[in-house]
């Protein structure tokens, strides 16, 4: 094992860089269009092997998210002006329950699982990205704002597409990068119909480890690492 000695992350086996079960690292979305992090999530290491990163964003994580200059929250701001007016980012809680997160290597996107209070299973829900880049303290992507919901019956409906209609007016999303997008989503939609993994794989029982601890939020959680293999 080796420690990243500015987040106190342990990584596992440097070669393929995965991370141990129990793991503390980091889930980080870069700006789109620019390199600054607005987004960064702190979460267990479920599972790392070839096939699936599957980690646990546990209830009261303090996270970091993207708020307007003044405060105001990002979806309080009307679509026409939420992507042009200026930024800054907040430290805050996770106030939902947990989210369980599941990336397969190179995929255009990852899959998270929602429950309700007294884990009542509520969705699976497709978030369309940039596939991960691996780091010694987390994974990094950056979100392409189109995404899917799937229900507990297998039914599936898209999402927040007139955020990635604006983000396309407003310059953060070129015709060839929105055209990748669709062509991920599509993707992802044969998978769904088909049940493949992970939705046929029954993450929906999974519980975490009562013996974890809620991940910190390091000090340094925006900083630019040095790339590991993915």
């Amino acid at each position: 094992m080796a420690k990243d000695g500015a987040t106190g992350h342990v990584s596992v086996n440097g070669a393929t860089g995965r991370w141990a079960a129990g793991t503390q690292i980091l889930w980080r979305y870069q700006q789109n269009g620019g390199r600054r992090f607005h987004i960064a999530r702190p979460v267990t290491v479920v599972r790392d092997d070839a096939e699936v990163l599957a980690v646990w964003m546990a209830p009261g994580t303090e996270c970091v998210r993207p708020v307007l200059a003044d405060g105001t929250p990002v979806h309080d701001e009307p679509l026409a002006s939420r992507y042009t007016k200026p930024r800054t980012v907040r430290r805050t809680r996770w106030s939902g329950t947990g989210v369980l997160k599941l990336a397969q290597p190179g995929r255009p996107w990852s899959v998270w699982l929602f429950w309700e209070p007294g884990w009542r299973f509520k969705n699976w829900y497709v978030n369309l990205e940039e596939p991960l880049t691996r780091w010694a303290g987390g994974v990094d992507s950056e979100d392409y704002f189109l995404d899917i919901a799937v229900q507990p019956d297998g039914s599936w409906q898209w999402r927040d597409e007139d955020e990635f209609a604006q983000a396309q007016r407003d310059g953060l999303i070129d015709a060839e990068l929105a055209e990748r997008v669709r062509e991920a989503g599509r993707c992802a939609v044969e998978v769904i119909r088909a049940w493949g993994p992970p939705f046929s794989e029954d993450w929906q029982h999974w519980r975490p480890d009562p013996a974890w601890t809620v991940p910190p939020l390091p000090q340094d959680w925006d900083r630019i690492p040095e790339r590991m293999s993915s």
